[in-house]
């Protein structure tokens, strides 16, 4: 079952997101500090009280088997960008029990209802490149419109 996340689950969303932190830790160390510190958790609070945010949860059996956080942007135009609404995610995690169970998906339907529902153009996402997800995010329908990239001196 896919609903809005409570307060009350905020130690079950803090408890798969460390373990995506970790994934991202071991992925880039020269990056992503190791530890899953309070301001970190502190986060999933934030966006249960703005109306610019929500979190997804997908709940099996009293278990928060997976979550996903998003933001809703409306960016006016600018001198280089027309104005644009969108849906971006800004993260999404499943627990490592229960990957490749079609709860990642359930999220995306969730996300995408939420955003049609609101007038949304689209759904943004950003991925590291050593995710595994890579492939999950392109059969969901995502494609590349931005790279980031890396020189290291």
């Amino acid at each position: 079952m896919i609903r809005r996340a409570e307060k009350k689950d905020i130690p079950q969303i803090n408890r798969i997101r460390e373990q995506v932190n970790n994934i991202h830790v071991q992925g880039r160390p020269d990056i992503f500090k190791t530890g899953f510190s309070k301001e970190i958790q502190d986060i999933a609070l934030e966006f249960l009280q703005s109306d610019e945010t929500d979190i997804w949860v997908d709940e099996r059996d009293g278990e928060i088997t997976g979550m996903v956080m998003i933001q809703y942007i409306n960016r006016p135009e600018t001198p280089y960008n027309l104005a644009r609404d969108f849906c971006q995610i800004t993260e999404i995690c499943v627990d490592e029990k229960w990957r490749r169970k079609g709860v990642a998906h359930e999220l995306m339907e969730g996300v995408r209802a939420e955003a049609r529902k609101r007038g949304m153009e689209k759904i943004e996402l950003d991925v590291w490149a050593f995710n595994d997800a890579l492939e999950f995010y392109e059969a969901e329908g995502f494609t590349v419109f931005r790279r980031f990239m890396e020189c290291k001196l």
